[in-house]
């Protein structure tokens, strides 16, 4: 799979479109955006995930000879298109905004600036990358902030929709802040750790659960972590499991990273009871491990009952965002270039569902942070060449509610640029971190948010407004568009 040619990852009317920009001689540039709607998971911000997989598919974009055989048996293309299709490159530019970044709804997680054929064409991969990505980051981000500090793993290639989102959704969860991943698939190709202990079946495989554990610590004295809810877990597993901590004790082992595993049963109950028994019998260090189809709000109500685990086996919930299997990414037109002028000339999207008219114009996204303590207090979308500064009072407004103002005082605030060039004339200006490179910067973007922002239900919402001149533009654009 890791070969598999992604040029035909695309919807059929993507090339049609195409085509038809062909044969009508377009070749304008364009701004596309692609953004989200709303916050998956019903919480108040996401992670972005998935640009070193865009980057990836734009620098291999090229159009093989079976593809254009394939694409000439369906007899809806021209020959001349073809031929155009056999040396297409993409020439364009692309801003992004970082992996493991806090992101929110309306603003450009993505921004292609390209001839009108080439921004077309990349449409669907884009989005389906960083959709699937985004959403498993965002998920397992409310999963790790559920543990308070514990390790979660993750581990549900199992569960997944297939194995592309089984190996790309251990790496959005990677970037989200889990300690590693069972999918040594994932491990290869991303370099992060892989983990896990056994399954039932080596328990039932053996004669009795006492052997089959001694010959389990036999093989991995160094990370023996011992599943012992196979048949009964106070009566039977954690018995099991003590004897043969203290047989690998009395045998000179130096006991680390070892412990039990609860995969059933009340686990606030059998944990206590398990950490009463451990504890009792010596091994104070020994970790309680659970898994369990648990989810954010399963482990943080287990928290709160005093559970006695200190390590989370996340699978199912995590790698498929469960409660909410979509994340909704859109890409929308916003600008035509004048060639006449070199200006972009804004475009709107109208629908009578508010959510769905587009800001218009070639945009960035200014970050503005209070000095004093480093947190996020809005996103501003405003026109690429707007400047501004933080040395300045600023006034920001609701687009919708237009009369709710915020003014930060010139000097108490600080502004970032949140998209950077990530390809610029067809050329790839960017090098992706590595995935726990990103995850170090994810947790550091989580600390940038207020608490209120972070809980798991009713979220304080963080604004994202337009700047005047944005703003002006779109009123403009919507008057225009009423009057017609």
């Amino acid at each position: 799979m890791s070969t598999l040619n992604l040029t035909l990852l695309t919807d059929l009317y993507e090339l049609t479109m195409m085509q038809g920009y062909f044969e009508s001689k377009s070749t304008e540039t364009v701004v596309f955006d692609a953004f989200y709607r709303s916050n998956p998971c019903g919480n108040g911000y996401a992670i972005a995930a998935g640009l070193e997989q865009v980057i990836d598919y734009i620098r291999n974009l090229r159009f093989s000879e079976e593809d254009i055989a394939y694409l000439k048996g369906l007899g809806i293309f021209h020959d001349a298109f073809l031929d155009y299709l056999r040396a297409f490159r993409f020439e364009g530019d692309i801003y992004a905004i970082p992996e493991g970044s806090v992101v929110f709804p309306y603003e450009p997680l993505l921004k292609v600036i390209a001839p009108i054929m080439q921004a077309q064409l990349v449409e669907t991969a884009i989005l389906t990358i960083l959709n699937h990505q985004s959403l498993i980051a965002t998920k397992a981000v409310r999963v790790v902030r559920a543990a308070r500090g514990d390790g979660v793993m993750e581990f549900g290639l199992r569960r997944a929709q297939g194995p592309d989102a089984g190996v790309y959704g251990a790496r959005a969860a990677m970037i989200a802040g889990c300690i590693g991943t069972s999918n040594v698939l994932a491990g290869q190709l991303f370099d992060v750790p892989v983990k896990g202990t056994h399954a039932h079946s080596w328990i039932m495989s053996f004669p009795d659960e006492y052997t089959a554990f001694k010959k389990y610590a036999e093989l991995y004295p160094d990370a023996c972590t011992l599943l012992v809810d196979t048949y009964d877990t106070l009566r039977s597993g954690v018995p099991n499991a003590i004897r043969v901590f203290r047989e690998m004790r009395a045998s000179g082992i130096e006991l680390r990273n070892y412990g039990i595993r609860l995969d059933s049963g009340d686990l606030a109950y059998m944990s206590k009871k398990a950490r009463k028994m451990l504890d009792e019998a010596g091994f104070p260090d020994a970790v309680i491990s659970a898994s369990s189809d648990l989810d954010e709000y399963l482990i943080d109500s287990l928290k709160s009952q005093g559970a006695a685990i200190s390590s989370w086996g996340v699978g199912t919930n995590m790698i498929t965002s469960k409660d909410c299997p979509a994340f909704g990414g859109v890409y929308k037109l916003a600008a035509v270039l004048d060639e006449k002028t070199g200006e972009f000339i804004p475009k709107i999207k109208l629908s009578e569902n508010t959510a769905k008219i587009t800001n218009p114009g070639n945009k960035k996204i200014l970050r503005i942070y209070d000095k004093e303590s480093g947190k996020i207090h809005a996103d501003l979308i405003c026109l690429a060449d707007e400047e501004f500064d933080a040395d300045r009072d600023l006034v920001i407004f609701d687009p919708l509610e237009t009369w709710k103002k915020t003014k930060f005082k010139g000097g108490s605030y600080t502004l970032r640029e949140m998209l950077v060039p990530v390809f610029l004339k067809g050329e790839c200006v960017y090098t992706s971190p590595s995935v726990m490179e990103i995850r170090e910067y994810c947790k550091k973007e989580t600390d940038t948010l207020w608490e209120e922002t972070k809980r798991f239900t009713n979220p304080h919402e963080v604004y994202v407004d337009l700047s005047d001149k944005l703003y002006d533009i779109k009123r403009t654009l919507l008057n225009q568009m009423g009057r017609d």
